[in-house]
């Protein structure tokens, strides 16, 4: 039977059925086109922040002061897969944050040395893991299958780079979280800590290509599993390095061997206080007196970078200041009765020619060494640090260094000589504070025969354990890069003594008042990487560029195939 509806009825119903087709294009179907977006940006989210906390966490930081090493071989792991999911664009944002985030917690510690190195540093690294991401993210874009190749040797050549040049900074490099994984780091006498590194990015850029795909390869007419082989190769490297670590020398007991003491006076020396600086004297004359009451007593003894803040030179020659030519009267008595030989960190001010063409005081951050209270030579720093102790583009940038004038930097000029020191037989150069996180200059100190490393170090500063564990962690490799022994003496941390395999000998403890007094073993040998230098990440490099430009020129090609003639018969 049929039913009757009304023509109002049937209006409802038509408007109704309407309603229900056009409900798709409503809030439903936004929130459905929404929530993909917002679940792959928080997916990402998470990847960029577990990525961060790993490479903090794998560092010295203040949870876990030594670092947790382990934690270096997944930390790039999260980034790389979310390279694999992220458009280019994206990749040039997630890098940004990553690079920012991961450095402004890593070096937290910056903005208590200056405002502004904080503020320099952090924007630097957000620049350049931005084009970092981009051009991993590019190197799959190339090469589909085989991308995670060229991605490991931009990883590591770009760890390289950002070492070079004015704004090379070493802090954060992969192979330093391994510091203490003595038998893995000894391939860094022939490597380099470029070695390192690239034994921990490798695997993590293979995972990240097997999380989504991996092809098989063609060896011999034989069809095996590419993952097979890689893992087979790389395998075996980590096992040789492995056997090298723990074939070489450890035991220097045949060596001859140096009797140091390292005077840590716990203060930091750059307060504008004369009664500041006496006090400092004080306290290292006294530790230093009792350093050499000790039996037997030591060959030589080291107070840390400007240690002593008054320029000895200046005041000794120039007189401008009458306390603080008494204060350097003091010292110089002091020494004239030892007859131990002194290196003392020191503010060298001398009349120079300056870059304005007049004669006028220069600073250099130096290492003074005193025989019987005379000056016997000086070795003035040569790398010093961007913008807090040296800034060379005051023409071209002169707010920023009206900036850095304001915020109260110490400008210092670079020195240039390579100095080794001869006491009484025994040669050693003196690398200053950040000079020893950088491989190229304590090896040119060895190539021109520096037995010993003596460095000089001030991150009193920072009031930061993590700071001076994090420049200990990169100090300790120039000991295995160049089988040699290396003394710490600093001004609050990590006082210390490394032998020539990396491992630590002695170390005073920290924020404390301490005379450290150690005996190194003494070992001439040439390594490779003394020989050859940073030959690992230069040959990285190359091979990233000549794989890229591969890449590119098939692209070029394919693209021109796709655009060819078409054929008559196509319609």
């Amino acid at each position: 039977m049929a039913r009757n509806v009304s023509p109002a009825s049937k209006s409802v119903l038509k408007t109704r059925r309407s309603s229900a087709v056009e409900s798709p294009k409503g809030a439903g179907a936004n929130r459905r086109r929404f929530s993909p977006f917002f679940t792959g940006f928080v997916k990402n989210l998470s990847f960029t922040l577990l990525a961060v906390v790993l490479f903090v966490f794998a560092h010295p930081n203040p949870v876990f002061m030594n670092g947790l090493p382990a934690f270096a071989w997944l930390m790039y792991l999260p980034v790389l897969v979310l390279i694999r999911r992220s458009p280019l664009p994206s990749c040039l944002v997630w890098g940004a944050l990553y690079g920012f985030t991961a450095f402004s917690l890593f070096n937290y510690w910056l903005s208590a040395y200056q405002f502004i190195a904080g503020v320099v540093v952090y924007t630097i690294y957000l620049c350049y893991f931005a084009l970092l991401f981009s051009a991993l993210r590019a190197a799959l874009v190339f090469f589909p299958r085989y991308g995670f190749i060229l991605q490991w040797f931009i990883f590591v050549g770009f760890e390289y780079l950002r070492t070079l040049g004015f704004l090379g900074y070493p802090y954060g490099i992969t192979g330093y979280t391994q510091w203490q994984f003595v038998p893995l780091i000894q391939i860094a006498g022939i490597t380099g800590v470029w070695g390192v590194s690239a034994l921990i990015i490798f695997p993590q850029t293979l995972m990240a290509q097997y999380f989504y795909r991996f092809s098989a390869l063609k060896i011999a007419g034989l069809r095996v599993c590419g993952l097979t082989v890689c893992i087979s190769l790389y395998v075996l490297i980590l096992v040789l390095s492995l056997v090298y670590g723990f074939t070489v020398p450890h035991d220097f007991s045949d060596s001859k061997t140096a009797r140091i003491a390292l005077i840590q006076h716990n203060t930091d020396p750059w307060k504008d206080d004369k009664a500041d600086y006496q006090n400092n004297f004080r306290i290292l004359k006294r530790l230093s007196e009792e350093a050499l009451a000790q039996n037997p007593g030591p060959e030589l003894v080291v107070w840390s970078e400007t240690a002593f803040v008054p320029m000895i030179y200046w005041h000794s020659h120039y007189r401008t200041d009458n306390d603080y030519y008494a204060q350097v009267k003091e010292l110089l008595d002091f020494l004239a009765l030892q007859d131990v030989p002194f290196v003392i960190g020191n503010d060298d001010g001398r009349r120079e020619m300056t870059d304005s063409g007049l004669v006028d005081r220069v600073d250099y951050n130096a290492a003074i060494l005193f025989e019987r209270g005379e000056m016997a030579d000086v070795y003035r720093k040569i790398h010093l640090v961007p913008f807090t102790e040296h800034f060379p583009y005051k023409k071209q940038l002169p707010f920023v260094y009206k900036m850095l004038e304001n915020a109260d930097t110490h400008f210092w000029k670079k020195g240039t000589r390579r100095l080794v020191f001869d006491v009484n037989g025994l040669r050693f150069s003196t690398p200053i504070c950040f000079e020893d996180t950088f491989g190229y200059l304590s090896r040119e100190f060895v190539k021109n025969g520096a037995e010993l490393i003596v460095n000089l170090s001030n991150d009193a500063w920072s009031g930061s354990l993590s700071a001076q564990m994090q420049h200990l962690s990169m100090a300790v490799f120039r000991s295995v890069e160049n089988r040699r022994s290396m003394t710490r003496s600093t001004a609050s941390g990590q006082t210390c003594a490394v032998a020539p395999d990396g491992r630590i000998l002695a170390m005073a403890e920290a924020f404390t008042e301490a005379a450290l007094t150690v005996s190194v073993p003494i070992v001439t040998d040439q390594t490779f990487y003394t020989k050859h230098g940073d030959f690992l990440p230069r040959l990285f490099l190359a091979a990233a560029l000549a794989m890229a430009l591969a890449g590119m020129a098939r692209a070029v090609y394919l693209a021109k195939i796709m655009s060819g003639p078409k054929s008559k018969n196509t319609p």
